[in-house]
């Protein structure tokens, strides 16, 4: 295969964010596309065979672009346009980009940055129950969370529902101190989080005051009927059967519903059936309800997250979990009763 050289020309102002501190994202390209990249004086010069100088120029191209849109460049972006340019699908990352969902409160805006993600924004806009599975940093929640927000704004929902299942991840957290908003609140952490960095706390507990925001746990969710709002199910694999059935027959007019979950890290008792499993399968074939499957390549988070997240995917194929013992069904005995 013949080695050819090539100069790309990058802006001085783009260039220290697209190479990346002390020339991190250059040697991390070299070592992924097996080309020698010389920098120097604004101009980027490739060495290497011709279809990874291609692809070499493709992601400098990507990420200049998304340099010159105002985005500060992560190493998350560098990796995520290398899966790309191997897919041969190197616009995708530009037109991802477009898509504004919401800016936080400190004005940084909210978007996809996968086509998986991507989809599952589609997705969102387009049917009024959404199903979002994926394993944990993919957005799940956060990108729900500013679609609810966008619509209370937009003025297309009265309120905003965000509810989870109260269960402990493997542990016996035993008596909590304080009132009962005091016992819940450690639960709904991740919830309150996401809501402060997007909205900010003072905008929050005033729509709050109001009854205009609630976050509650899902056991609350009985007997209502939620009409004009937004609604958001979280941490959904911690669901019975009979949960999920339950949260599903609350929806009224005018709502929305996003059920998010990973079915790889339920805290349910062993043996337990997650009514996330049975909802896939029962309602897979309603025209209104979406499905969303985001894997590791949609995880934004740290990029250690995506390896060690594609790590137990790998080992998890290789050893099934055996399956929980059928429980014994006892029957009673006949006696015969003689005279």
């Amino acid at each position: 295969m013949s080695v050819i050289e090539t100069i790309i020309d990058i802006p001085a102002e783009h260039e220290k964010n697209v190479c990346g501190q002390f020339d991190s994202y250059l040697k991390k390209i070299e070592r992924t596309l097996h080309v020698t990249i010389v920098a120097r004086d604004g101009a980027i010069k490739l060495i290497g065979p011709e279809l990874m100088i291609r692809r070499a120029k493709s992601v400098f191209n990507n990420l200049v672009e998304l340099s010159k849109r105002g985005n500060a460049i992560t190493e998350q972006n560098v990796d995520y346009a290398l899966s790309l340019c191997f897919a041969e699908s190197d616009d995708a990352i530009l037109e991802i980009d477009k898509d504004i969902i919401c800016r936080t409160i400190n004005g940084k805006p909210v978007k996809p940055k996968t086509v998986g993600q991507k989809q599952y924004v589609d997705t969102i806009r387009k049917k009024m129950i959404v199903f979002g599975i994926g394993p944990a940093g993919t957005g799940k929640t956060y990108l729900a969370m500013a679609m609810a927000i966008s619509a209370f704004k937009n003025g297309d929902v009265n309120r905003i529902i965000l509810t989870r299942p109260a269960i402990e991840a493997g542990e016996k957290l035993g008596f909590l101190p304080g009132d009962l908003q005091s016992k819940i609140d450690p639960y709904l952490r991740p919830l309150y989080d996401a809501l402060y960095q997007i909205m900010g706390a003072e905008s929050f507990l005033h729509n709050q005051e109001k009854g205009l925001i609630e976050v509650a746990p899902l056991a609350y969710m009985r007997g209502r009927t939620l009409d004009n709002a937004y609604i958001i199910l979280d941490e959904a694999q911690n669901t019975t059967p009979a949960q999920m059935k339950m949260f599903l027959t609350r929806i009224g007019f005018g709502s929305k519903v996003i059920i998010t979950g990973d079915k790889t890290q339920k805290d349910l008792p062993s043996g337990a059936v997650s009514g996330l499993d049975v909802a896939m399968r029962v309602l897979g074939k309603i025209d209104d309800i979406g499905f969303c499957n985001l894997t590791s390549n949609d995880v934004v988070r740290h990029p250690l997250v995506q390896k060690i997240v594609q790590a137990y995917d790998d080992y998890e194929k290789k050893n099934p979990a055996k399956q929980p013992p059928k429980e014994k069904t006892h029957r009673l005995k006949e006696f015969k009763y003689h005279r």
